[in-house]
């Protein structure tokens, strides 16, 4: 079964650690597996009066169109002031008003990458606690934290430390495991 798995990375920043290990996951893919990154620049601050009056951004229709075509989530988040981005918090924010509810029930990923010593691990707890709410089947473990990112990635945006590397097919492979199992479940109830 091939898995179409949607990543959002947590800046807007072009060159950001977190973009770079998106992009790294996209070349470390399994098998099977493809990871297509969903645009957040133009996704404008959730307002409840825009989404009564005028509905659904066209930046927010076009990210839940791909949410919904996904089978599974990645995030990579930076950390900022011990906790995650608001220009994520916002993307959530308003995917999570959809009808559709595109994150429900789906496989996810986190993975973070920091200049910090620890990679951005109070980032992902605090994102944790958001995701339970969505309802997400967030993959536990392994983790996958990044720390002095900026010694572990060549100025051409490789990652180019081993252990990081091993770490993210490790996250990748659980991710794609787990996505399967639910595959399996979903293709046995249509049966039954």
């Amino acid at each position: 079964m091939s898995i179409r798995a949607l990543a959002l990375a947590g800046s807007l920043r072009q060159g950001s650690y977190n973009r770079l290990l998106v992009r790294q996951a996209q070349r470390q893919a399994p098998e099977g597996m493809s990871i297509e990154q969903a645009d957040i620049r133009d996704v404008p601050l959730y307002d409840g009066d825009v989404q009564a009056g005028q509905g659904f951004p066209a930046s927010i229709r076009r990210i839940a169109a791909q949410a919904a075509a996904a089978d599974a989530f990645l995030i990579a988040t930076p950390e900022y002031n011990y906790s995650f981005p608001g220009v994520l918090k916002n993307v959530i924010d308003w995917l999570s008003r959809m009808p559709e509810a595109p994150f429900q029930g789906k496989p996810m990923a986190i993975m973070s990458a920091s200049m910090g010593g620890l990679g951005g691990a109070r980032a992902q707890y605090h994102l944790r606690q958001v995701l339970i709410y969505l309802d997400v089947q967030l993959l536990n473990k392994p983790e996958l934290f990044i720390p002095l990112a900026h010694e572990k990635f060549s100025k051409e945006g490789e990652l180019i430390d081993l252990p990081s590397r091993g770490a993210l097919d490790a996250l990748l492979l659980a991710l794609a495991d787990k996505t399967r199992r639910r595959q399996g479940f979903e293709a046995s109830a249509l049966v039954a």
